[in-house]
């Protein structure tokens, strides 16, 4: 689903270049290659600060079940396994560390501040290990990285803020780990490709900040303390994003109709929230779209017509929600899923109960802001007058 980036393998060719090129040419399920050949770090201070960090990393490292590293003794970093080198982006005659991955190593440990000595690194792949604590301050001094994926480790703490810090820095991947907190709202203000944050434990709220993001991709799935609102102002984002997850985020929300000129879109997950009201009918004006799903949640009325007449449209999923009609063009969509609706004629839908129990209830407003308007309180009854009693006799 998602777009790819660059292995740490590449991180040499990208500083001969000297241009890092776009974060999305290999899989991170690909296993580490061998490393650029080693060069003498004689009289070459940013190879001795390699050195430095990369032995830091190797005592912070409690269990190496597969001995990565093995091979990490003596000053000639560049021979290191999962460590690669290249000429320095400011000094040709110069080599340095532009790359560090060690994917899928089973590693367990800590990030230790050396490794804000790495000052030339690109690439930082750290994916499916079992690292703990948080990560490193010094990470601030990473100017010219370009792809930080620490995903599926054992992380804790706030959001890296220090990434913020980062200039060059594109494509993000914090996902499965165990952080917490809030999360700034300037990450959608960086110019990042990518940005994977989902099962962690951030407790926030979708602001108007949000739609600020030219990221192409951007998962916040699995984010149950997330909340707020789909703000109206997601249209801003066209130009950018292919791909979007929100699916199980705690948001309570419309869909905004601005979310049709999102045409470069070609995933859209919803499913799992708390979005209520219509499907709106200018999500068939993106022409991009692959996949859309918005099953469970508590959306009704009828499925546009415009929606499944899409071109590109493979595979559309609007079970366990309240849809009451669908156009007959929506069963021609390669994969569908109506289940749990209200659709007369069509199998496994909700009784007729609890169909007519949703009708009754009073209908869903949002603002101008796509939240949902809170119900307003029924008007208090008129003022009762007694009249006084009757004298008494005397």
């Amino acid at each position: 689903m998602a777009r790819m980036r660059v292995s740490a393998a590449a991180a040499a060719a990208l500083f001969v270049a000297v241009v890092v090129a776009s974060p999305l040419l290999a899989s991170s399920q690909q296993p580490a290659m061998a490393p650029v050949a080693a060069a003498a770090p004689t009289n070459n201070s940013r190879l001795e600060k390699a050195y430095v960090a990369l032995q830091a990393l190797k005592r912070a490292i409690t269990d190496d079940p597969k001995n990565l590293t093995h091979s990490w003794c003596g000053p000639e970093v560049c021979g290191y396994f999962g460590v690669y080198c290249a000429a320095a982006p400011d000094d040709p005659c110069a080599r340095t560390v532009a790359g560090v991955d060690l994917n899928h190593g089973d590693l367990a440990g800590t990030l230790p501040e050396e490794l804000g000595l790495l000052t030339d690194l690109a690439v930082f792949h750290l994916n499916s290990n079992r690292f703990c604590g948080s990560l490193p301050d010094s990470l601030r001094n990473l100017h010219r990285l370009h792809e930080i994926d620490v995903s599926n480790n054992h992380l804790s703490g706030s959001f890296p803020s220090q990434l913020l810090c980062l200039p060059d820095l594109k494509y993000v991947d914090l996902r499965f780990n165990n952080l917490c907190g809030e999360v700034p709202a300037a990450i959608f203000e960086k110019k990042i490709d990518a940005l994977f944050i989902n099962n962690n434990n951030f407790d926030f709220k979708l602001t108007e900040s949000f739609s600020n993001s030219t990221a192409s991709v951007i998962v916040l799935a699995n984010l149950p303390k997330l909340g707020g609102c789909l703000p109206s102002s997601i249209g801003d984002m066209a130009e950018t994003l292919n791909e979007l997850v929100l699916l199980n985020s705690g948001i309570s929300s419309c869909i905004p109709p601005e979310i049709g000129k999102l045409d470069k879109l070609t995933v859209l997950d919803l499913s799992f929230n708390g979005f209520a009201g219509a499907l709106p009918e200018t999500i068939g004006h993106m022409r991009a779209l692959e996949q859309l799903n918005v099953a469970h949640n508590g959306l009704a009325g009828e499925i546009p017509d415009s929606i499944c007449a899409l071109p590109h449209l493979k595979n559309f999923t609007y079970s366990h929600n309240f849809f009451c009609g669908e156009p007959h063009r929506c069963l021609e969509v390669p994969h569908v899923d109506d289940r749990q609706n209200c659709i007369a004629g069509r199998p496994d839908q909700r009784s007729g109960e609890e169909c007519i129990a949703f009708l009754h209830r009073p209908p869903v407003h949002c603002d101008a802001h796509g939240c949902i308007a809170p119900l307003s309180p029924p008007p208090p009854p008129p003022p009762v007058h007694y009249a006084p009693p009757p004298p008494l006799c005397s």
